[in-house]
């Protein structure tokens, strides 16, 4: 099963000037919508003077969430060919924002779609490109005198604690690789007197 998708190591930026226009392009790393919104605005706060700010982005293992924005500039001159370079870089839970100041001479929808695609592709360029594994968060909930058990499987199976709390009743959030998953909780069946919980 492929449980791997590429995205972007860092925030990045880039740089392209046409006729006098500015276009300022962000990438990010971003895993949901919320997170694209917070950078959204903090950018036109920042660049609150600028024309325009068109943006895409695409989230999720298969692509499949994604939106261009033009935001005012002719149809499809400034989203999509933001678009076309985070897919033909294969990338998601990515989003790249391209600020436009206007220089005073028009482009053209044809200058536009170029200008959008060559600043987005320099904010793509001065990143990192990664892999990244799609992980589930697994909690489990078990009695101490389970204790042991546990732990060693998580050691024999790698896998990092997200949070834990021991008492009485033990908690243990796990992020488990996908391809994974169906072991692991085979494992947890075997083991008896441990839970995995909602």
């Amino acid at each position: 099963m492929e449980d791997t998708y590429l995205t972007l190591a860092h925030n990045s930026e880039g740089l392209y000037k046409e006729k006098g226009s500015k276009f300022l392009a962000f990438a990010f790393p971003v895993v949901n919508e919320e997170e694209i919104k917070s950078h959204l605005e903090a950018l036109r706060k920042q660049y609150y003077d600028a024309r325009h700010h068109c943006y895409a982005y695409i989230l999720g293992k298969d692509q499949d969430s994604y939106r261009a924005n033009d935001d005012g500039e002719p149809n499809h001159s400034a989203g999509d060919p933001i678009l076309g370079q985070i897919r033909s870089n294969n990338l998601t839970n990515t989003l790249i924002v391209v600020i436009r100041y206007f220089g005073g001479t028009k482009l053209g929808v044809g200058g536009l779609i170029s200008a959008y695609k060559i600043a987005a592709a320099e904010a793509i360029t001065n990143n990192e490109i990664i892999e990244e594994i799609v992980k589930n968060k697994v909690k489990l909930q078990f009695d101490y005198l389970s204790m042991n058990d546990v732990m060693r499987l998580i050691k024999d199976m790698d896998l990092k604690i997200q949070n834990q709390q021991f008492d009485n009743t033990c908690l243990i959030e796990l992020l488990v690789r996908e391809s994974m998953l169906e072991e692991f909780i085979n494992k947890i069946e075997d083991l008896g007197q441990v839970n995995i919980i909602d």
